[in-house]
């Protein structure tokens, strides 16, 4: 018995198998025949379809992902505010060529 190669199936067809199988018209293994795939195989995309069905019907807006808040960014920017104004005049009092004049 010789291996098949390895191969990429489409996830429109994926879908079309996991579907026809949700139908429940056919067995697993008159799909895996009618479709040349194993029939684990269409158990696996059957339930990736269930799982992934509630993506469907969702609102198509992706959820917001919480960044930092304002307070914090302004909080942030405050603090280097007052370290630039610090290192500014501390490299006025340095004298040498680096030193303000």
């Amino acid at each position: 018995m010789t291996r098949r190669s390895r191969r990429n199936h489409s996830p429109a067809f994926k879908a079309k198998v996991a579907l026809a199988a949700l139908k429940g018209e056919a067995t697993l293994a008159e799909l895996a025949e009618r479709f040349d795939v194993h029939p684990n195989q269409i158990t696996q995309w059957k339930s990736q379809l269930l799982s992934g069905a509630e993506e469907v019907f969702s609102s198509g807006n992706p959820p917001k992902q919480e960044g930092p808040s304002l307070k914090e960014l302004h909080a942030k920017i405050g603090q280097q505010a007052l370290e630039i104004d610090f290192l500014a005049s501390a490299l006025g009092k340095v004298e040498g060529p680096s030193g303000k004049r």
